[in-house]
């Protein structure tokens, strides 16, 4: 269970508290609809394609970046960063054009960037309400869901030619408060074919961050120190629902990795000791081991204080150990005040995986 109990959504997604959350969602009855049926042997393997697609693509068109995700055969995990200053920094007419990029938009939003008028959106009192609840929706992770999963399942029903729920339900979340709390997100999620047995290693597992990141570097691109930006501004004002609205969507890059903060949202770390970190412990979870190992823990697990034992744990139980949101104990207490709520669980798992930091 991810959540504490039944909580509205504005509350588990607090912007001001952090950008950075952990999301997953499932198909309905946890069936293989997106992998290989174990009793039909029916294959969905495709449809994990769509779901990596879409990802991208809509990351290209939100202010919304990936720093990691993995679609398994019967749910999805990513690791999201929102960035509101990104989105508030958008001209009104930019805001209108990634907005009908998705969905058709209102008759004078069209009209507008049709250029049948020449009414300012900064000055227009009907265009300055549109821009404003469409740049709130281009930072909001529900929306944000709410399309990925509406065209899966259009599709995948369609595919089918039946009807009904193809998601179990609405997706679950954790926010993720600190540094600590991103590294063990991205790793969690990372390792999830490996644990699962669909994978040996990282890099070949499929549909997966960790296995995007290891072919770009195979193939000698810089992904290291490049900007999560999306391509082209191709105008595209179907309803979201048509497919060949996503055909034209270009795919935004994953989050890189900066150690010095220099670049604008970017992950917080140096790649190279990320990809130490997730293949030393992907080694132990794949042996079944807890602890000893034969080198020395990761730099990035030393600067930050993390005890190596502790984290491998974590690694494996993450949504066990934590609710709604990830963080050193300081952090969860300082969330559960945000919310106003008596009891936060994970605070003890943070001291145990954290320390009392």
């Amino acid at each position: 269970m991810l959540l504490d109990m039944t909580v509205a959504r504005k509350t588990l997604i607090c912007l001001s508290a952090t950008p950075w959350y952990h999301v997953v969602n499932r198909c309905v009855r946890r069936a293989y609809l997106c992998g290989t049926d174990q009793a039909s042997g029916q294959s969905y393997e495709h449809r994990r394609a769509w779901i990596a697609d879409r990802i991208k693509k809509l990351a290209a068109v939100f202010a919304i970046d990936v720093a990691a995700y993995a679609v398994m055969s019967n749910h999805y995990h990513l690791v999201l960063r929102v960035d509101v200053q990104r989105a508030q920094a958008w001209s009104g007419d930019e805001v209108l054009s990634r907005w009908t990029k998705l969905f058709q938009g209102t008759a004078v939003v069209r009209r507008h960037l049709q250029s049948q008028d020449e009414c300012d959106p900064g000055t227009c009192p009907e265009l300055i309400s549109w821009v404003a609840l469409y740049r709130q929706r281009l930072t909001d992770i529900s929306w944000f869901m709410r399309v990925l999963n509406e065209s899966v399942a259009r599709k995948a029903n369609a595919e089918d030619g039946v009807g009904g729920r193809f998601w179990e339900g609405r997706f679950k979340s954790q926010a993720l408060l600190d540094k600590k709390a991103i590294l063990t997100a991205m790793v969690y999620v990372d390792l999830n074919p490996v644990r699962a047995r669909m994978a040996t290693t990282p890099e070949d597992s499929e549909y997966t961050s960790i296995s995007e990141r290891a072919a770009l570097l195979k193939n000698d691109q810089h992904v290291s120190c490049q900007p999560a930006v999306p391509g082209n501004n191709q105008k595209c004002r179907l309803p979201v629902r048509h497919e060949s609205c996503f055909a034209r969507l270009p795919r935004a890059r994953l989050m890189p990795f900066d150690e010095t903060c220099s670049i604008p949202a970017a992950i917080p770390f140096a790649m190279h000791d990320y990809f130490r970190l997730v293949e030393t412990a992907g080694r132990q979870l794949k042996a079944g081991k807890r602890g000893r190992i034969t080198v020395d823990a990761p730099p990035l697990l030393v600067r930050l204080g993390i005890d190596y034992e502790r984290f491998l744990l974590c690694a494996t139980t993450m949504m066990k150990m934590f609710a709604t949101a990830v963080g050193t104990a300081a952090s969860l207490d300082n969330f559960r005040k945000r919310r106003n709520v008596r009891y936060l669980r994970g605070i003890g798992s943070a001291r145990l995986l954290f320390g009392l930091g």
